[in-house]
């Protein structure tokens, strides 16, 4: 069966499971026979397994129950499998402070673990860091697309990250399916239009596109149909903080592909995303009880005036996408 198949590949592969390790997987309704391959290819790596049932979350970066919290950080392995994603949750921060090796799946497939989990992570994680590395060395970005991207990010100061997908040091946290690299801009900074044109956390795919404009780091206009009135809406429950301009990432897994789902969508080769919202857990200063990600297909990407994506087509010595 080819998500068992997949499961295993990510708790022996990305996890490094050990026999006797303490596995929670986390469940709040979302693709059941998901979190059943996980119990099964945990507990048949020697794993002491325990899956955690919770109601579902109303928005990404919504806590979960105290209780919950609690079994995280007394793991040793945290799967989430989850229809909100918890990333950008004090839980999830808290459990990789005691520890706990961390996999956040917000919204995975079957198909999606098939596909996508199954990649040559050596190459993958090469070209994820050598993103990340180009992300901690500029100081400033500029983002355009033809659908009307034209964006100025302040990145002095700020580290970019890897999403390799190799979590074995203890407290390490990441995406499953894996392949990105992302920052946080320094807030304040940003200036200029921003235009969703590709998928948006919590919606799927976009019929129309989603035009923001952005000021001194924060959403200040949103325009665009039933898509762009449900964005206001989740942003303007967290107050202010959720109009952070809080992530700037590319996509680095060979098989994702656009289906709808951002927590596949994001790692899609030749795009890029941003995300509103909570960036406390990756180097910024805001926490806002939710974190969107969108994206933005067909991007031109400058860094320090260098020309590092160019329609899509990545130009990174030795890594250009054809």
């Amino acid at each position: 069966m080819a998500v068992l198949a997949a499961a295993r590949a990510a708790l022996t592969s990305c996890l490094g499971i050990c026999s006797g390790e303490q596995v929670v997987v986390l469940s709040d309704g979302w693709e059941p026979g998901v979190v059943e391959a996980f119990k099964q290819a945990a507990l048949a790596a020697g794993g002491e397994t325990l899956v955690v049932s919770f109601s579902p979350r109303s928005r990404n970066g919504e806590e979960p129950p105290s209780a919950v919290a609690a079994a995280m950080a007394a793991a040793d392995i945290v799967l989430m499998p989850t229809g909100k994603s918890l990333s950008h949750t004090k839980a999830r921060r808290q459990a990789g402070e005691a520890g706990a090796r961390v996999a956040s799946m917000p919204g995975i497939t079957a198909e999606m673990m098939a596909r996508a989990l199954m990649v040559d992570y050596e190459e993958m994680g090469r070209l994820t860091r050598r993103w990340a590395e180009a992300l901690t060395g500029a100081t400033l970005a500029r983002l355009t697309s033809p659908a009307g991207t034209d964006l100025v990010i302040g990145l002095e100061g700020r580290k970019g990250f890897s999403d390799t997908g190799q979590l074995t040091d203890k407290g390490s946290a990441g995406n499953l399916p894996a392949g990105e690299a992302f920052i946080a801009p320094l807030e304040g900074t940003s200036q200029g239009t921003l235009v969703f044109d590709g998928s948006l956390a919590g919606w799927g795919k976009l019929a129309y596109p989603v035009r923001m404009h952005i000021a001194r780091g924060k959403v200040i206009s949103i325009a665009g149909g039933q898509e762009a009135d449900w964005l206001t809406r989740a942003l303007t429950a967290c107050g202010e903080p959720g109009f952070n301009l809080a992530e700037l990432g590319i996509g680095t897994n060979p098989k994702a592909k656009l289906t709808g789902a951002v927590l596949e969508d994001e790692k899609v080769l030749g795009t890029v995303h941003l995300a509103l919202g909570d960036n406390k857990g990756f180097g910024g200063q805001i926490e806002a009880g939710i974190h969107l990600d969108g994206l933005v297909l067909k991007p031109t990407l400058w860094l320090d005036g260098r020309l590092v994506i160019d329609g899509g087509k990545y130009l990174l010595s030795g890594y250009c996408r054809k």
